[in-house]
């Protein structure tokens, strides 16, 4: 598995808060410079891979609340014909 790919499926088994956090470090370095552009590009892409795993954490917790309030609200319908 190449190095790159290896990264990817680490950061897909991070938890949201997990892959936050590493975020906001991230962010802080590159606001912090002193880094090489080598580093830094580095620190880019791994920002991005930790952005995405957050988003979908976000989406699916998204899908639940939506499907949650769906069915009550199906619940509460066949409540109000009787």
């Amino acid at each position: 598995m190449s190095g790159r790919t290896e990264q990817a499926a680490v950061a897909e088994a991070l938890g949201y808060e997990q892959a936050r956090d590493e975020l906001v470090e991230v962010v802080r370095r590159l606001e912090a410079g002193g880094t090489t552009l080598e580093e830094s590009l580095a620190l880019w892409e791994r920002g991005e891979e930790l952005a995405k795993v957050c988003r979908r954490w976000l989406d699916g917790a998204r899908a639940r609340l939506d499907a949650a309030l769906a069915e009550e609200e199906r619940g509460e319908g066949a409540g109000d014909d009787a």
